[in-house]
């Protein structure tokens, strides 16, 4: 019933997005009736592949050049979607102005053909974007921490269409270079079956560090089954921080990795999020708490005595302008955020990328942290 009434939501969203498009710029454009015919076709087209990309994501079979072409089209429509809005917004200022009428059919056509050329551009930048994974180096300062300590944070992979074997084990190779003190996945890691994730996840046992790798679930892991994910996980040498926190460094001069359930454990019923357990006996010592959603602080009472939360989920929009969106439900996008005077929150922007491979001033990530 949920997906039936996900799909019914997700047709209407892109199927008025695609009445926008075809009505306020195709119809509009000062081409030739063949030209516009051309475009409204590839629309439709296009159109098509957002109907069929849910099939494609949930039935791993299908291959990958395949999967590829129907997940596209999601990215390519909202794009086209906000360039049409401000091609609108121009258009509506040039119709005020007093310029002379060849004048104005003049810049009508400049604009027309600069539109399209921001559609094709923009669109092809974002698709290349979503190949690189940026390292972001983040220093951070833990009060009473008194050695230092590096720390790898990946979140937001979603294993699955895309993001296959030959992606984690290239991801492994970029983690390992940076010798890390730890390692810890903040959730979504799995987004399909699992017995399709298996052989992605399998590259997982070769991550390197001195203390460790440490994960917690995301909302996307519910999705899949939860407990099947955490023991498979478990099984690789990663240890899941279900509700709980683990001593990292030497006695007395390291801190503690407390890690919690997704808030999205509410609505399932199961698997929730309980901090004051996650912070068990970790009091007057440097601590860090990884909690998959941003807005997760929001239910924490008090977060005196959280140094640093590490968050992911919100991918940082992933496609602008996506991230205003996200921050309407995030408190938090991207980047190291200072929440009070007791705690930083630092939201990784994914290290995969959910349904199109397009990223917009959002670049895939893997966060080096340098705690001090």
């Amino acid at each position: 019933m949920s997906f039936i009434i996900f799909f019914s939501v997700f047709t209407i969203v892109f199927a008025f997005q695609t009445l926008i498009i075809k009505m306020r710029l195709i119809n509009k454009l000062d081409f030739t009736y063949k030209t516009k015919k051309y475009l409204s076709l590839f629309l439709y087209i296009t159109f098509l592949g957002v109907l069929l990309y849910p099939a494609a994501r949930y039935f791993p079979l299908v291959p990958n050049w395949l999967y590829f072409l129907l997940s596209l089209p999601i990215g390519v429509i909202f794009l086209t979607f906000i360039i049409t809005l401000l091609h609108e917004i121009i258009s509506f200022g040039f119709s005020k102005t007093t310029f002379k009428k060849n004048r104005r059919e003049f810049f009508k056509k400049g604009l027309d053909i600069g539109a399209i050329s921001v559609v094709i551009a923009t669109n092809a930048k974002a698709i290349d974007n979503a190949r690189d994974i940026e390292l972001e180096i983040i220093d951070v300062k833990i009060n009473n921490l008194k050695q230092p300590y590096s720390m790898v944070q990946l979140s937001d992979i979603h294993i699955g269409g895309l993001i296959d074997k030959k992606f984690i084990k290239s991801l492994v190779d970029k983690v390992n270079i940076l010798n890390p003190d730890v390692i810890v996945i903040t959730g979504d890691l799995v987004d399909t079956k699992l017995d399709f994730a298996k052989a992605a996840l399998d590259e997982l046992k070769n991550l390197k560090s001195k203390f460790g790798t440490y994960f917690i679930v995301g909302n996307h892991e519910y999705f899949h089954g939860v407990q099947p994910i955490i023991d498979y996980v478990n099984s690789l040498g990663i240890k899941t921080l279900e509700n709980e926190n683990v001593y990292i460094g030497p006695k007395d001069n390291g801190f503690y990795l407390c890690g919690v359930y997704d808030r999205f454990g509410n609505r399932y019923g199961a698997y929730k999020p309980d901090i004051n357990r996650a912070l068990e006996n970790t009091n007057n010592h440097p601590t860090v708490l990884l909690a998959h959603q941003p807005k997760f602080i929001d239910e924490i009472e008090s977060t005196k005595g959280i140094d640093l939360i590490l968050c992911g989920h919100t991918h940082g929009g992933q496609i602008f302008p996506f991230n205003f969106l996200v921050k309407l439900q995030q408190p938090y996008v991207r980047d190291l955020n200072t929440h009070n005077e007791f705690t930083q929150v630092y939201v990784n922007k994914g290290t995969g990328f959910w349904g199109p491979p397009m990223r917009l001033r959002a670049s895939s990530e893997i966060t080096f942290l340098k705690l001090s």
